[in-house]
């Protein structure tokens, strides 16, 4: 009798500490669903603001196709759904570098660089960048506690058994541990203002002249001896 009573004590146990591990582990991962949905409705705003932004340089330059229409693809390719936290951080540091290009082409237009819309829209987006960033750090610590537990012994067996698996972190790569690089192939080259903003008064610099080669310079010509 007291066999049994002390082997129904230890299955009791054991059930105890699976269902406490099994509930662990399932309230880190409703963790980490949540904390992707904070991220989530912070992607979805950047991407509205990001449309706004290339509307409103669309009114100052709209020749600039090219790199409207890149914004544009990226923006779209960022907001397609179905994709995976990482798939997702990938096509984010594409519209960032799109985006990059887009605002040092505005540099170049003192117009839309004073227009009230357009400096609104930088700081509404310079604040969900900001947002972005924070719950991105809160989300892949809170994907961290969960892979820890889904790996280590014995959570790993109880993850095995209920199917609970590893969650994939958010790295925007070149989002924040570089600043983005906006090089249009002409690194040395001299670009002009916008036609419209290039006046008469502009001034010209002259050539430099062109430097006595070595074949150039004669020599001083020897006085005969008196």
């Amino acid at each position: 009798m007291k066999a049994l009573i002390i082997v129904l004590v230890i299955i009791v146990l054991l059930v105890l500490v699976v269902v406490g591990i099994y509930n662990g582990l399932i309230k880190l991962r409703n963790n980490v669903e949540e904390s992707w949905r904070q991220i989530d409705v912070e992607l979805k705003r950047r991407h509205d603001l990001i449309g706004n932004l290339v509307e409103t340089v669309k009114g100052y330059a709209a020749h600039e196709r090219g790199t409207l229409e890149d914004v544009m693809k990226a923006r779209s390719a960022a907001m397609a759904g179905g994709q995976s936290p990482g798939q997702q951080a990938q096509s984010e540091g594409i519209l960032t570098q799109a985006l990059g290009r887009l605002i040092a082409v505005a540099e170049a237009y003192p117009d839309l660089k004073a227009n009230q819309n357009f400096l609104a829209l930088q700081a509404e987006l310079t604040g969900t960048e900001d947002r972005i960033a924070s719950a991105r750090r809160y989300y892949n610590a809170v994907v961290k506690d969960l892979n820890t537990k889904v790996e280590t012994v014995p959570s790993n067996i109880i993850a095995g058994l209920f199917n609970v698996k590893r969650a994939e972190y958010f790295e925007v790569e070149g989002a924040e541990r570089d600043p983005v690089k906006v090089d249009f192939g002409q690194t040395n080259a001299t670009i002009p203002p916008p036609q419209s903003y290039a006046g008469s008064d502009v001034p010209q610099v002259a050539p430099p002249a062109p430097s006595q080669t070595q074949s150039q310079i004669q020599p001083p010509t020897e006085q005969p001896p008196a």
